[in-house]
């Protein structure tokens, strides 16, 4: 799979959407930065539930929309999942701190990242998660030799 091809997978409900969760935390490894894209209610949060609930992480998982980062240790790394739905300018990017917990031992997920312009991390791999009937249809792209390795793992 060359570093620019899409996967896209229907997901027929949220249970599908969490598993799609759990596959990528069983494959992944930091450094690695996702981007979650899609529509309000599209199943961004519950992807990362799934990812997190993996990873062994039993407790609420909810989109950081007002703390705008939220971050989960776990042995090795940590996961910093970001929500910028609230950003009114990219600038905020930088006012929060933002890049300091960009680090070789993370893993970092980010819904909303457009709202963070060019201050935003480029992705490894890109998500986008449409609203398809009663169900949902992820594009997987990724867009970096790490994020074809680690999509080469998922989809295999």
């Amino acid at each position: 799979m060359s570093a620019t091809e899409v996967c896209e997978i229907f997901l027929a409900d949220e249970n599908d959407t969490l598993k799609l969760g759990e596959r990528f935390a069983q494959l992944i490894s930091p450094p690695l930065i996702i981007w979650l894209e899609g529509d309000l209610g599209a199943g961004k949060t519950t992807f990362t539930r799934g990812f997190l609930n993996a990873l062994g992480y039993n407790g609420a998982v909810k989109s950081p929309t007002y703390n705008i980062v939220e971050t989960y240790p776990f042995k090795g790394f940590n996961l910093h999942h970001f929500d910028l739905y609230r950003f009114q300018n990219p600038e905020e990017w930088l006012d929060a701190g933002l890049d300091e917990l960009i680090t070789a031992d993370s893993i970092i997920l980010i819904e909303w990242p457009q709202l963070g312009g060019d201050l935003a991390p480029p992705a490894d791999i890109i998500l986008n998660i449409t609203i398809n009937g009663s169900g949902r249809t992820v594009q997987i792209n990724a867009v970096t030799t790490n994020g074809t390795k680690t999509l080469n793992k998922i989809t295999e």
